[in-house]
């Protein structure tokens, strides 16, 4: 009878030390992003203003905030966008659709994408063939696929340049 009690605490206390419970809950990892934490440029002056007070401003008051003008068809397309960004806001302040708040915080596609040398060599020396084999790769490493794109263009110049 000892063994097997002995069996029963050795297996509770392997259970309880080897458990795949989190401690920390993943939401409290990374808190939501709020509308009060968002902020964008507002025409030529350089304002900046939240989402939450770009949902609640009137159509004067951002005229006047972005120093021009808006005709009737631009009041009109800003009344309904302002009515679907309130929408999307819950009433604590975060965002109820994840695609805003992945769009927020997602790098900016421009200039500001990593550099992928593995892409510009793919694209370089294999040029379309090297753009297809970071599509098949790479789905989730645009970076890869862009610069690809970006090494084929460069290869076409120079072939085209020393074959002319």
């Amino acid at each position: 009878m000892k063994k097997v009690i002995i069996l029963f605490a050795f297996i509770a206390s392997f259970s309880s030390i080897n458990s795949t419970t989190n401690s920390i809950p993943s939401s409290a990892a990374k808190p939501p992003l709020k509308a009060d934490e968002v902020y964008l440029p507002v025409g030529k002056t350089g304002h900046l203003i939240s989402l939450m007070d770009l949902s609640r401003i009137s159509v004067k008051d951002f005229e006047t905030l972005s120093g021009e003008k808006m005709k009737f068809s631009e009041k009109v397309q800003f009344k309904l966008s302002q009515r679907q960004l309130k929408k999307s806001i819950n009433e604590d302040g975060t965002f109820s659709r994840k695609s805003i708040e992945k769009y927020l915080t997602k790098p900016p596609v421009g200039g500001g994408g990593v550099f992928s040398l593995g892409g510009l060599l793919l694209g370089l020396f294999l040029s379309l063939i090297g753009v297809l084999i970071a599509y098949l790769i790479g789905k989730d490493n645009k970076s890869r696929i862009r610069w690809a794109w970006i090494g084929a263009i460069i290869s076409l110049i120079v072939w085209g340049a020393v074959l002319i």
